[in-house]
């Protein structure tokens, strides 16, 4: 028998009691609000941080904002292969209390950043640096949170009860836009220019602090434990058998990640620039229409996520893209109207788009065997985010930008949903299987039915 390191957990067989389960959904799913809500403070607040942090006049700094933005997705890979291997090697629980810890340091540290009259080209350097940090850390965070809650729920509902870790995701984000329209209403252009923007920032270490304490609580999930007894196991978690042996669910994941984060992206962060920018609502107009947006798909996600479990994953997915290829450039169109049609159309994108969101825990973590789940999820789906997702505010403006047309970021949408749909086409159904079965080893006719 080997002696047990201290890279390794301790390995035991557990099982999921109710309480533990909702103990694991409030773990997981407050680390997914706390990163979402520094996603969601400063893609709403961006015209704020532009002014404060960066030299030139309004559309140039806010072009450099948002690609400030886009900066922190293209080290997640990094973060993905780092954070992922780690996690599979000595436990989800582990990584996820550094991870929280490290995004909402960067998140309070943003707010600390002297303006750019004060230290010059070193605040937007800072912030680069800031944004960069919370990338690598989030390339473990969600993989890692979406793989522990998939680990803990029972087979039959890890839709209904995955579906929660995007309720923290719109809660995060939704706390985050809205600080910033009370703050905004509350102080007025000018001190929100000045310092009012910085204190959303500030809330980001207490969030952080509870989430960590709520995994600091948790035991490993019982798969993982079970599993990491077998030496086996243990060995086959390398990148090496990754990428040779488990490259189709790759390829699905980041095929499936193009569609479901330019949706994402363009629609929650992108969303208000647009708003205030090329339909012409004011900041608070253009804060309050996403708001609502997400407070109806937070409402509809525990319905989508527990439909999953009766009718399929593929189904839902099905469902979406087809309806937002159908939908989306009508709804841009109507979102020209004004303040009205700007919410009607954002919140039927959004409830277009929620059978996606309310089943990617249910949904990608079941694609890998236990070995190589957290790398996997966090490799395919952060290569995937850093390409298309992160960079789609860029691309949008800046195609708007290039060709004068506004229904450009609906285009986009459309191209990533073509892509989303080619990959479903390859995607085994896993709802109700256990996640001890490796779904890509059935036969083909099984996975293409």
């Amino acid at each position: 028998m080997t002696t047990q390191t201290l890279a390794q957990p301790a390995c035991a067989p557990s099982s999921s009691d109710p309480s533990t389960l909702r103990r694991a959904i409030a773990a997981s799913a407050l680390g997914n609000a706390t990163e979402w809500f520094d996603y969601g403070i400063y893609a709403y607040g961006v015209t704020y941080i532009s002014a404060a942090l960066f030299p030139g006049d309004t559309d140039e700094a806010i072009l450099f904002a948002l690609a400030t933005f886009a900066i922190s997705f293209l080290v997640r890979p990094l973060g993905g292969l780092f954070w992922g291997p780690l996690g599979d090697r000595i436990g989800r629980k582990s990584v996820l209390a550094l991870t929280i810890l490290m995004m909402a340091g960067a998140t309070l540290c943003v707010g600390l950043i002297p303006s750019y009259d004060r230290i010059g080209f070193w605040a937007p350097t800072l912030l680069i640096v800031l944004r960069m940090i919370q990338g690598f850390s989030t390339g473990g965070e969600y993989g890692g949170a979406a793989t522990f809650m998939a680990e803990y729920a029972p087979d039959d509902r890890r839709g209904f009860f995955g579906s929660f870790l995007e309720f923290g995701t719109l809660a995060g984000f939704s706390l985050g836009a809205s600080l910033m329209l009370i703050f905004s209403l509350t102080l007025g252009d000018a001190a929100m220019h000045d310092w009012g923007w910085r204190i959303p920032f500030l809330i980001a270490a207490p969030l952080g602090l509870i989430g960590t304490y709520l995994r600091s609580r948790m035991e490993d999930t019982p798969i993982f434990l079970e599993e990491c007894v077998v030496a086996e196991a243990r060995q086959a978690s390398g990148l090496g058998t990754l990428m040779r042996d488990h490259w189709r669910p790759l390829l699905v994941v980041g095929g499936l990640v193009v569609a479901l984060n330019v949706v994402n992206y363009t629609l929650l962060s992108y969303m208000p620039t647009y708003l205030q920018r090329r339909i012409g609502l004011s900041p608070d107009e253009a804060l309050i229409v996403p708001i609502v947006g997400m407070f109806f798909m937070m409402l509809f996600l525990p319905f989508a996520g527990a439909l999953s479990d009766r009718v399929g994953r593929r189904p839902m997915w099905r469902v979406s893209l087809i309806g937002l290829l159908i939908g989306v450039v009508p709804l841009y169109m109507l979102m020209g109207t004004g303040l009205a049609g700007a919410t009607i159309a954002f919140i039927l994108l959004g409830l277009l788009y929620v059978p996606q969101l309310a089943t990617i825990s249910a949904t990608f973590p079941a694609l890998f065997p236990t070995p190589v789940r957290f790398a996997g999820f966090a490799i395919a789906y952060n290569v995937s985010t850093s390409i298309f997702g992160g960079t789609a505010p860029a691309i949008g403006s800046a195609l708007i930008g290039w060709t004068g047309d506004q229904l450009m970021p609906a285009y986009y949408m459309i191209l990533s949903c073509l892509i989303g749909l080619a990959a479903l086409r390859f995607m085994p159904e896993t709802a109700g299987s256990s996640l001890r079965n490796d779904p890509f080893a059935r036969p083909v006719s099984v996975i293409d039915r």
